[in-house]
């Protein structure tokens, strides 16, 4: 089968829920507006790509590349971002609804989550190191031998880490979201 390769191109208003997207190569390509729901992206590269008000939701994502793609306004409910090619692995979100996504064992150091909705994403095992939650709703959200070092929750909220199971090391909290970590402890906190 060809793969196609498209640079530099907008995309606007497509739906691509039912036959999907050609397997190819995306370069700096700008999807705006479009429906992804349930759609097969497996095998197909995004570079330095940009996706704008989509919904993405059960996207199948098998070895899918995301280097340097920024997800904007986006429905990605339930999508297992753990399927894709782990390999310099680099999406970024703001302002997104990511609830029951999975990013189990995946290496994301330094993404961001800009005012998400991330809660019940599964993080097992994966490497947040420097990853920041901006004004992100981790409600729920699974944390487990999850590596946490220097990651900025300051202004997340609803987070439940326990601190004898992951990685926190130099990560920075704020209070009143502290009582996220040191509730996991058995530590009782008045307000």
């Amino acid at each position: 089968m060809k793969r196609v390769y498209e640079e530099d191109k907008t995309f606007t208003g497509k739906q691509f829920a039912m036959q999907g997207l050609p397997v190819g190569e995306y370069e700096g390509c700008v999807f705006t507006d479009c429906d992804f729901s349930g759609a097969d992206l497996s095998s197909v590269h995004f570079f330095e790509c940009r996706f704008e008000r989509c919904n993405l939701s059960n996207a199948l994502m098998k070895q899918t590349v995301l280097r340097e793609v920024n997800f904007v306004h986006c429905k990605l409910t339930g999508i297992r971002f753990d399927d894709c090619n782990p390999f310099l692995f680099s999406p970024s979100f703001e302002d997104c609804v990511l609830q029951y996504a999975s990013f189990y064992q995946l290496k994301m150091k330094q993404c961001r989550f800009v005012r998400c909705n991330a809660s019940e994403v599964d993080f097992t095992e994966a490497d947040l190191t420097e990853v920041v939650f901006d004004a992100t709703n981790l409600a729920q959200a699974v944390f487990e031998q999850t590596n946490l070092q220097k990651a900025d929750l300051r202004t997340a909220f609803n987070y439940r880490i326990n601190p004898s199971t992951n990685r926190v090391q130099k990560a920075k909290f704020a209070w009143p979201q502290l009582k996220g970590l040191l509730g996991e402890l058995g530590i009782d906190m008045e307000e």
